[in-house]
């Protein structure tokens, strides 16, 4: 699959495509049905299958000074877009022009003018453009005109509400993460909610007590719920993927006073030094809220009872 991250880069093969326009954020079930309606109609139409994006999240640029929110990077969201078949990700910069562009002139300009779009698939409460001015009724409007079609995917309404009609959403997943209920942002999401990251070295203090840790930082990662987790580990390689049972932490470690915020694994069965390694981390179950203890023993006692316990609940969802 093509990741094009700068609009110059747009080649002949990567025009008159089928697009789905969103921020697609987590890519739930919900973004999932839009993504497959351009799918199903790229196939009618013989014409590549794109998904189009905003990168950074429109979010970030407009308040900057929001705590991290997002539920996939960049790069994971690439990664499920192949796994589902998508031939191109494109995912515009969201800056200062590009947010100062009307709506209508971003319709006109971009997806007709620059990609070329034959058919365009966007969710019923999508909004774009500059004061949010474009929606489904506009694109509507826009299509007969400038000879392109439209599909509009109303909101998919998630089973976990508490009267069946409450649609999947990103924020359900996020509240869900930050109550520490990694169960029901899984439902909701499809799938364990992961975290990608390069592994960088920390303090090295679980080596001293028998529970060696990889670190990665959270970046633009939302922060879940401070506590111990049951982890499954991707470990990407030049000649695949190892995957491992883990458990850990996310939070500051407050028995050592520390100020980063880290997410440790400690990886069942591996013992190896894998610095500047990529991983997904993929949250499994969450164990306990994040605790200080008055003394190492007592860490490594809390340590051993949640590798116990994670075992068990991996071997359960296995």
């Amino acid at each position: 699959m093509d990741l094009i991250t700068d609009i110059s880069q747009v080649e002949s093969s990567h025009r008159g495509a089928v697009a789905a326009l969103g921020n697609f954020d987590g890519i739930h079930p919900g973004h999932q049905v839009a993504i497959n309606r351009a799918g199903e109609e790229a196939k009618k139409l013989g014409a590549p299958h794109v998904v189009i994006a905003f990168e950074p999240h429109p979010r970030q640029y407009f308040r900057p000074n929001d705590p991290p929110f997002r539920l996939t990077s960049l790069r994971a969201k690439a990664l499920i877009l192949e796994t589902m078949g998508v031939d191109g990700l494109i995912a515009l910069p969201f800056v200062k022009a590009l947010a100062e562009t009307a709506a209508e002139d971003f319709v006109r300009e971009i997806l007709v003018g620059v990609l070329g779009i034959r058919h365009l698939v966007i969710g019923a409460d999508f909004r774009f453009g500059k004061d949010r001015g474009g929606d489904a009724d506009l694109v509507r409007q826009m299509a007969a005109s400038l000879d392109f079609g439209v599909s509009v995917v109303d909101m998919v309404n998630s089973p976990l509400g508490s009267n069946l009609k409450q649609p999947y959403s990103s924020t359900q997943i996020r509240d869900a993460l930050r109550d520490g209920e990694a169960d029901r942002a899984a439902q909701l999401l499809g799938r364990p909610w992961s975290v990608d990251g390069i592994i960088v070295k920390g303090n090295q203090r679980g080596r001293t007590i028998g529970f060696p840790t990889i670190n990665v930082r959270l970046g633009d990662y939302l922060r879940p719920k401070f506590g111990g987790y049951v982890f499954r580990v991707d470990l990407l390689e030049d000649t695949g993927v190892r995957t491992f049972g883990g458990v850990g932490n996310v939070g500051v470690r407050p028995t050592f006073k520390d100020k980063e915020v880290l997410l440790e694994v400690f990886m069942f069965d591996f013992d190896e030094e894998i610095y500047g390694h990529e991983v997904f981390i993929h949250f499994v179950d969450f164990i306990r809220p994040e605790l200080k203890f008055d003394s190492i023993e007592a860490l490594k006692a809390q340590i051993t009872a949640d590798c116990d316990l994670a075992k068990r609940t991996l071997a359960v969802k296995s």
